[in-house]
């Protein structure tokens, strides 16, 4: 036998052999960490349609009382036990529960849902002494306000001055003496007024116009040149006209009409028939201008009304009745300036009496009572000017009560309003009441 024969034999055998031997002992490995079993637990039940099961018919899922009494997110542990109805909720409860947020919402949106509407009307008041004095250092403890005869607590009360939106409304129709003494006087009401007000200015004789286009600035350089152009000449004192080319009847034959029909009063009307011509004083359309301005001035301003005249009235277009509903509603006030015969000590007090089918001597007096101004006279120049720092002051520097209203939101009815002070002998300026409006509405 050759010898590597014998070499490749022993090495076929060996591999038997260990072949063989590793087919008898099993191939170990190394060993691994086993992780713990999981606990076995108990077959759920399977799902019927019975009413006590855990899923109800329409129901969901989770949303149940399992048997232990916990939610339905628990496992549940065995057969369901059939238990009686809850007693329906009474309907306390079921108040309590439509006016509590779910518990679900956050407090933004908690803060969101909730909307509670209040009226809150705000009062500026003026104490004045027996002197004509106003009087300072009051507290809210000293004021007392009634709404249509109820008791409103205060929710506010301040003495803080207002920055002021000042309409400055001019007669143009007085007559020429006192119409120079206000052209002269115009000068003085810039100085009246702080960097923080706003004016716009109208005039009136026969119809009303807004000279200044809008507001502007108090200190802004517009403002001279705007109060200049409400300078006027004047009106002239008209006397009855009853004889000459300027008469009723011009054409006349020994003494007569020829045609009775164009004579003062007809055919009963004669040479001797009085015929006073007509003046004309729209102040209730200059007022309605002057609030319409108003009335898109922004909250936090006080909004005046300040007119300048005899406070005649006739030829307007809007009443009085309408246009003092307009600036209630609007929370203005309306402050005067009296020039004139109206301005003089006793027939100033005459005019405020108004004769049946005649001019109004005196509206003006009327407006600012009702709206809670104040109504000054003056008689020259010096004293014309004395009376626009005086009142843009008191304007501005009233003491401002807010109370909050108990009637209805928007019912469109008058809202009178009493101011009382709990001492002796002092003069109270405010207003006397009220329309509710939209904007009055403060929703929290």
């Amino acid at each position: 036998m050759k010898p590597g024969l014998h070499i490749s034999a022993l090495t076929a055998l060996l591999s038997l052999t260990l072949t063989a031997a590793a087919q008898q002992q099993p191939q170990q490995t190394p060993q691994q960490p086993v992780p713990d079993a999981p606990t076995p637990q108990q077959a759920m039940q399977p799902l019927t349609n019975a009413a006590n099961g855990p899923i109800k018919p329409g129901g969901g899922a989770g949303t149940e009382q399992s048997a232990s009494g916990t939610s339905g997110s628990q496992d549940i542990q065995g057969p369901v036990p059939q238990q009686a109805a809850p007693p329906p909720p009474s309907s306390t409860l079921q108040s309590q529960d439509n006016q509590t947020p779910p518990v679900s919402m956050t407090p933004a949106e908690i803060g969101a849902a909730i909307r509670i509407n209040v009226t809150y009307v705000e009062v500026p008041v003026t104490v004045k002494d027996s002197k004509g004095n106003e009087v300072p250092g009051l507290q809210w403890r000293d004021f007392r306000v009634y709404e249509n005869n109820n008791y409103a607590p205060l929710k506010v009360f301040t003495t803080d001055s207002y920055p002021l939106s000042i309409a400055f409304v001019v007669d143009q129709s007085l007559p020429r003496d006192q119409m120079e003494q206000v052209n002269t006087s115009l000068g003085a009401l810039q100085g009246a007024l702080t960097p923080f007000d706003e004016i716009a200015v109208f005039t009136y004789g026969n119809g009303a116009r807004n000279q200044s286009g809008g507001f502007t600035g108090a200190q802004s350089a517009r403002v001279p040149y705007i109060l200049s152009m409400t300078k006027s000449a004047g009106a002239e004192q008209l006397n009855p006209t009853n004889d000459g080319p300027f008469a009723s009847c011009n054409i006349r034959e020994n003494g007569n009409c020829i045609d009775p029909n164009l004579q003062a009063g007809k055919s009963a009307g004669s040479g001797y028939f009085m015929n006073i011509q007509k003046e004309i004083h729209t102040l209730n359309d200059a007022i309605l201008a002057a609030g319409k301005e108003l009335s898109s001035r922004p909250q936090g301003r006080r909004r005046i009304i300040y007119v300048i005249s005899d406070g005649k009235e006739n030829g307007s277009k809007a009443t009085y009745k309408d246009v003092l509903k307009y600036v209630q509603t609007n929370h203005i006030l309306v402050y005067g300036t009296l020039v004139g015969e109206a301005a003089r000590w006793g027939e100033g007090k005459l005019s405020r009496i108004h004769l049946p089918f005649t001019m109004y001597d005196n509206i003006l007096v009327k407006y600012t009572l009702n709206t809670g101004g104040t109504l000054d006279s003056a008689n020259g120049v010096n004293h014309i000017e004395k009376t626009y720092s005086d009142l843009a002051r008191e304007a501005r520097t009233r003491y401002t009560l807010v109370y909050a209203s108990h009637e209805p939101l928007l019912d469109g009815k008058y809202r009178k309003i009493d101011v009382r002070v709990n001492r002796a002998n002092l003069e109270i300026t405010a207003p006397l009441g009220y329309y509710p409006a939209a904007s009055d509405a403060n929703i929290h």
